[in-house]
């Protein structure tokens, strides 16, 4: 088994579709643990706040049969595949780490580059895994998120309840 993190995140309604996104998860991928979710403003492009948390579970299935069940619960979510990538989102799913698995394939970067970048993936993946080593950067979640400068996009801690 493998353990892997997801990122998940929502400005349309996100208080529901999140919940929706977290019964979906846990339906596909038994024993998903889930880090607090944070609001915070979207990147990128002008719009509502995101609600943002990061999924971590075991499994032994290759990344792409994992991405595949991802876009299958952004889809039941309401997210259509051809939307444009800056602009609101119903669901948005992105596999960050995969173990320790590095792949440059199109359609799959692992690790996943802007998670080291981003607070609300980087912040939360520490949460739920701090003892995950970045498979490039050899060090763990938690070292990294204690290194992260987190005052130039903050993060506020939100209660969702999977439906």
């Amino acid at each position: 088994m493998t353990q892997v993190l997801v990122a998940a995140g929502s400005n349309i309604d996100p208080e529901r579709h999140l919940a929706a996104a977290m019964r979906e998860l846990a339906r596909e991928f038994p024993g998903v643990r889930f880090s607090t979710a944070y609001r915070n403003a979207a990147v990128g492009f002008e719009g509502e706040d995101f609600i943002n948390l990061v999924a971590a579970f075991d499994s032994a299935l290759p990344p792409i049969a994992i991405l595949a069940r991802l876009h299958a619960i952004e889809a039941r979510c309401g997210r259509e595949r051809d939307a444009p990538k800056w602009a609101p989102r119903s669901m948005d799913l992105d596999l960050l780490l995969h173990g320790d698995l590095v792949q440059d394939a199109p359609g799959l970067r692992l690790p996943r580059p802007d998670l080291v970048k981003r607070p609300y993936m980087l912040g939360p993946a520490a949460e739920v895994a701090p003892a995950m080593r970045h498979p490039t950067l050899g060090l763990t979640l938690g070292e990294l998120w204690s290194r992260f400068d987190r005052d130039a996009h903050a993060l506020v801690p939100v209660t969702l309840t999977p439906a």
